[in-house]
């Protein structure tokens, strides 16, 4: 017996609690009476067991079973991570003595 439970992708907005993430999905909604397409960002909160996600991350979140007073989805899976740029130390002297 296969359920269909519902199925979003979003990016990870906060990660300061644990086992929990904040993920916003930005949704397109149009105004009932001027037709104008508007965008809104719904914000849910994340079971993470493992703390992997990141902020920044873009994931895929699934229906489930209420696991806490305002959290009912689970992340399924991380699509991408945030690029983080890598300096080295080199560099960082290079650019403030420069500036100096």
């Amino acid at each position: 017996m296969e359920t269909n439970r519902k199925t979003r992708i979003g990016f990870v907005i906060s990660r300061k609690m644990d086992k929990t993430a904040i993920v916003g999905v930005e949704v397109l909604k149009r105004h009932r009476l001027y037709r104008k397409t508007y965008r809104r960002v719904m914000k849910y909160k994340v079971h993470d067991e493992q703390n992997e996600c990141l902020p920044g991350d873009k994931v895929k979140i699934v229906e489930t079973r209420p696991l806490s007073k305002e959290k009912r989805w689970r992340i399924l899976e991380i699509i991408t991570r945030k690029e983080v740029a890598e300096l080295k130390e080199e560099e960082l002297v290079s650019d403030t003595e420069e500036a100096k």
